[in-house]
C-alpha cells in the first residue's frame, strides 16, 4: 500500500521542513539552503540550492498557485522566491529582527503569515510585500501557524503550549491551552467537515507537541454565530515528542513525525494507524503530503528526505459504510457516526452531531428528548427519522457485539434463543407429541444451539 520510492540526501545538516507544489518539492535545512526537486523524476532543479539566508532555514512553503516559494530563517527574514527561476523576489524583515520560525500562505495567496521567536506574528501582503497587520502572543515563541481552508482564520501555536486564533484582519479571537510542554506544529484539513445550520462550516484542526500527543479539534466561525474551538480527541501513537503533522489533500489521512524517529499515518475517520514508518535514523522533523498525487515526503535530522508513494487510489476504502457496520457500533468514532448519518440521508445533521461529540456509544443512547432538548433539532420529521434509524442500529448491537450469527437471535426480543426447535410446516408435524414449546415465535430451528455451534465451527 505504501512504498519508499526515493531518498534525497543533498543537505549538509538537519532537514527542517519540506513542502509540495503541484510539480515541485522544496526542502530546507539548518545548512542555510533551500533545495528544489521536480516531482517527475526527483531530479534537483538547475537553480537549486537557493542561497540567501545567513543562518538556519526553519520553514518553507509554496503559494497555492505554486509560483512563489517562501522561506524563513534565524536571520530574522522571510524571503519570497520565484519557484521556477530561483530568483529572490523580496526580503521581508521581521519587526524587531527576531528569528522567524514558521511561515504560511493564505489559501488565496494574498497574505503570508510569519511567526517569530519573540512571539510576534506578521501578516504580509504577498503582492505588495508590505506589512499588513501584526500581533503578539503573551508567552513563548511562535513555532506553528496555519490558515483555515477558506482563509478567514489564522491559527498560531507557541512554545508555551497555546493555540491562538486570529481572524483575517489579525484580530484576536481565542486562545486555548493545547499542549502542556509546548506546541510544535498545527495543520488544518484541506476539506471542511459538512456544514450545519445557517451554512455554518466546520474545520478539522490537528496540533502536536512536546507532550508526545496529537490533538484533533473542530473549528467553526461565522460573523453571526461567532467562533468556537472544540477539542475532539487525542492520538497517542508516538512515545516521544511529536515534531510535525500534516493532512492529506482529501483530509482522509493524517501523518506525524516524532523524536522517536518514526512516522505514523492515521486514518482520520477511524483514527486507526494505517502505517508506521521507521526508516529514518534520527528525529523526524517534517512531513508533507503532495496536493494532487499520492506522495508523502518525510524529513529528518539524519539529513535525508524520504519520498513515499501510495499504491491504492483511496487508502481509506476500508472505511466504507458496509465495513463500518461490521464493527461494533458502540466503537464507532464521531466520523463513523457522520458517515452513517450521510448514508441515512441525514447529512444536514452532521455538523450538529460533530459539535456535540456524538460517537457510537452516545448515538445509541439518544432519545427523542435529547434530540429536541440537547441537540435542538426542531424538525419533528428529522427527529423521527433519526430515532427509527437508531432503533435499527440497536437491534444489531447484541448480535454484532457477541459475534453470534443473526440467525440465532430472536428478531423480536433480540435475545439469544435457548433450546429452539422448528415447527414443521405441516399440521401433522405440528401435532406430533415430541414437538417442544419454542423460545421465539418467528425463528425456529430443529436442532439444539450447541449442536449448531459445532456445525459452524464455533464454541460456547
Amino acid at each position: 500500500m505504501l512504498k519508499l520510492i526515493h531518498t534525497l540526501a543533498h543537505h549538509g545538516d538537519d532537514v527542517s521542513c519540506c513542502a509540495f507544489s503541484s510539480s515541485l518539492l522544496a526542502t530546507c535545512s539548518l545548512d542555510k539552503t533551500i533545495r528544489l526537486y521536480s516531482l517527475s523524476d526527483f531530479a534537483e532543479l538547475p537553480h537549486s540550492p537557493l542561497k540567501f539566508h545567513t543562518y538556519a532555514v526553519h520553514c518553507c512553503c509554496f503559494s497555492p498557485s505554486g509560483h512563489i516559494l517562501a522561506s524563513c530563517s534565524t536571520d530574522g527574514t522571510t524571503v519570497l522566491w520565484s519557484a521556477h527561476s530561483g530568483q529572490p523576489l523580496t526580503v521581508m524583515e521581521q519587526p524587531g529582527g527576531s528569528p522567524v520560525r514558521v511561515c504560511c500562505f493564505s489559501p488565496d495567496s494574498t497574505y503570508l503569515a510569519s511567526g517569530a521567536a519573540d512571539g510576534s506574528v506578521v501578516l504580509w501582503n504577498a503582492q505588495s510585500y508590505k506589512l499588513y497587520r501584526c500581533g503578539t502572543v503573551k508567552d513563548g515563541s511562535l513555532v506553528a501557524c496555519a490558515f483555515s481552508p477558506e482563509g478567514s482564520l489564522l491559527v498560531t501555536g507557541s512554545s508555551s503550549g497555546d493555540l491562538t486564533v486570529w481572524d483575517d484582519r489579525m484580530r484576536f479571537l481565542h486562545t486555548e491551552k493545547a499542549h502542556d510542554l509546548g506546541i510544535t506544529c498545527c495543520a488544518f484539513s484541506p476539506q471542511p467537515l459538512s456544514g450545519g445550520e445557517q451554512g455554518l462550516q466546520f474545520y478539522r484542526l490537528a496540533s502536536c507537541g512536546q507532550d508526545c500527543e496529537i490533538k484533533l479539534w473542530v473549528v467553526s466561525f461565522t460573523h453571526v454565530l461567532g467562533f468556537e474551538l472544540k477539542y475532539k480527541s487525542t492520538l497517542r501513537g508516538h512515545c516521544a515528542p511529536v515534531l510535525a503533522c500534516a493532512f492529506s489533500h482529501d483530509g482522509q489521512m493524517l501523518v506525524s513525525g516524532s523524536v522517536d524517529k518514526s512516522v505514523i499515518i492515521y486514518d482520520t475517520g477511524t483514527q486507526s494507524v494505517l502505517h508506521t514508518l521507521t526508516q529514518h535514523t534520527r528525529y523526524v522533523t517534517t512531513c508533507a503530503f503532495a496536493p494532487n498525487t499520492l506522495l508523502l515526503a518525510t524529513g529528518s535530522m539524519d539529513k535525508t528526505v524520504n519520498i513515499w508513494q501510495f499504491d491504492l487510489e483511496t487508502p481509506c476504502q476500508a472505511g466504507s459504510m458496509n465495513d463500518q457496520l461490521k464493527q461494533l457500533i458502540e466503537d464507532w468514532s464521531e466520523e463513523d457516526v457522520s458517515t452513517w448519518l450521510r448514508a441515512q440521508g441525514l447529512e444536514d445533521l452532521v455538523g450538529i452531531f460533530q459539535m456535540n461529540n456524538i460517537d457510537g456509544k452516545e448515538l445509541l443512547h439518544l432519545t427523542k428528548e435529547s434530540l429536541a432538548g440537547d441537540l435542538k433539532i426542531e424538525s419533528l420529521g428529522l427527529r423521527s427519522k433519526v430515532l427509527r434509524s437508531i432503533e435499527d442500529l440497536r437491534t444489531r448491537v447484541d448480535s454484532l457485539s457477541s459475534g453470534i450469527p443473526d440467525e440465532f437471535i430472536c428478531p423480536i426480543t433480540r435475545e439469544l434463543m435457548k433450546d429452539p426447535v422448528i415447527a414443521s410446516a405441516s399440521l401433522d408435524d405440528l401435532q406430533r407429541p415430541s414437538t417442544k414449546a419454542v423460545s421465539c415465535p418467528l425463528r425456529l430451528i430443529e436442532t439444539s444451539f450447541p449442536e449448531l455451534l459445532l456445525e459452524v465451527g464455533l464454541s460456547m
